[in-house]
């Protein structure tokens, strides 16, 4: 079977499908995995039945990041926005909300996170910009220090140097909560990025899950297709061969029927006269066995019509009898062409056999002939016994019906048939009175 062939056959599956109300098939993965292109149709419509079913869900406060669709889908179904959407869709519309609703709360936290920072950054500066201020005026204060007398400056170096030491002392305890702060910041923002990170990587774990779970629907989805697309390639194969073979058989029994009209040959003989016909192409899909079966048929049929025809001939001759012989009919059926088709041999054995099935019809037209007869009943049989001049009576009485008298040839043969009768009737005692016969055949 060719590409083309397989795409036809899908197809008609298909539209098949379609027509038994197969709603349920994924239409658009049957068109990827086909060759019979499927149309999948998009609009604005759908776009806005989604906008108002996310809008529904938005409604709920009690919907959060862990929230199943099977324990929440029961509140929504009175919503007619929730059965505008098509029952295939829900759980993914839903399942879209919740990723939208984890990514609005993930940038509403990194909001507040980035302006806490820019405001520990400004907290920052602000220090750094009074520590400075600070710097220039004692700058300024110690160059109209210098102004003075060198004596003045040497007495108070040393108390300048001390206060120095102390400011310095003062302004390290001041700048260490500062570098403890900058500090606790830091791991603040270190342990965040963690968290941050921790749950941008939870999120792709579950996205790599998601596609794997629909990979493998996708991928069971085809394995159920692709069977029920083998079986019915399968039986439409099957469906597909057995049209062919029957048609051969057709052509091969037209075949013989037009050159094989008697039944004196062989299949070895027959066989090469079909070869020479042109038809023979169109039977060589058969098997050998069925040619030859099919060949014996015919030959059996041709003679079954040939012995009925001889046969009929044989009814026609009103002087034939039972005791006729072979000898006397051949003389009157000798120019009938329904003979000729026989030869001596087989014409006579023919006779026999029809004198043999005559034979056997008289003997059970004689049994029927004995059930007819009203005075032979079950007591004849013993008063044959007591006078045997009863049974010339009843011989007497058969005497008048032909079919009696067809075998006056084989008098002992029937004697004995008439004789087995009446013991059989006696076996079979009275028969039963009609009443009761009557309550027998209501009660079955």
């Amino acid at each position: 079977m060719n590409q083309h062939d397989v795409c036809n056959n899908q197809h008609h599956l298909i539209l098949e499908l379609e027509q038994d109300g197969s709603s349920s098939w994924n239409w658009s993965w049957i068109a990827r995995t086909t060759c019979v292109q499927v149309p999948v149709h998009s609009s604005g419509a759908e776009q806005t039945i989604r906008k108002d079913f996310l809008d529904m869900l938005r409604e709920r406060h009690d919907i959060e990041r862990h929230t199943r669709w099977y324990d929440i889908k029961k509140k929504f179904e009175s919503d007619s926005r929730y059965r505008a959407v098509d029952s295939l869709y829900r759980e993914e519309y839903f399942e879209d909300y919740l990723h939208i609703m984890k990514d609005e709360k993930r940038k509403e936290r990194d909001l507040r996170e980035q302006r806490e920072r820019e405001r520990q950054r400004d907290r920052k500066s602000d220090r750094r910009d009074r520590d400075k201020d600070k710097d220039k005026d004692k700058s300024r204060k110690d160059r109209g220090d210098r102004s003075r007398s060198r004596d003045r400056h040497r007495d108070r170096r040393s108390s300048k140097d001390r206060d120095d030491k102390s400011k310095a002392d003062k302004s390290r305890r001041r700048e260490s909560p500062e570098e403890g702060e900058d500090s606790e910041a830091g791991d603040s923002d270190n342990s965040e990025l963690a968290r941050i990170r921790e749950d941008e990587a939870e999120q792709k774990q579950k996205e790599r899950e998601k596609k794997l779970r629909a990979e493998q629907s996708i991928r069971e989805r085809e394995k159920e297709v692709q069977r029920t697309l083998a079986g019915h390639l399968r039986d439409r194969d099957k469906e597909r061969e057995h049209h062919k073979r029957d048609e051969s058989i057709g052509h091969f029994t037209a075949l013989l029927t037009d050159l094989v009209r008697a039944p004196d040959y062989t299949w070895k003989e027959v066989k090469r006269q079909l070869r020479k016909d042109h038809r023979w192409e169109l039977i060589e899909t058969l098997d050998r066995d069925d040619r030859e079966r099919i060949f014996n048929e015919h030959i059996d049929n041709l003679m079954k019509k040939k012995r009925e025809k001889f046969r009929e001939m044989l009814d026609e001759i009103t002087t034939l009898q039972l005791t006729s012989t072979w000898k006397e009919i051949k003389k009157l059926i000798k120019e009938d062409p329904r003979y000729l088709k026989y030869n001596s041999d087989k014409g006579e054995r023919e006779f026999r056999d029809y004198i043999k099935d005559k034979t056997l019809n008289a003997k059970t037209a004689l049994r029927e002939l004995l059930q007819e007869c009203k005075f032979i009943t079950h007591k004849s049989s013993d008063l044959i016994k007591e006078n045997v001049n009863h049974l010339k009576e009843i011989q007497d009485i058969l005497k008048n019906d032909k079919r009696y008298l067809v075998l006056d040839h084989m008098e002992d043969e029937r004697d004995t048939i008439v004789l087995s009768f009446l013991e059989e009737l006696n076996k079979r005692g009275p028969p039963p009175p009609p009443t009761a016969s009557e309550s027998t055949r209501r009660n079955k």
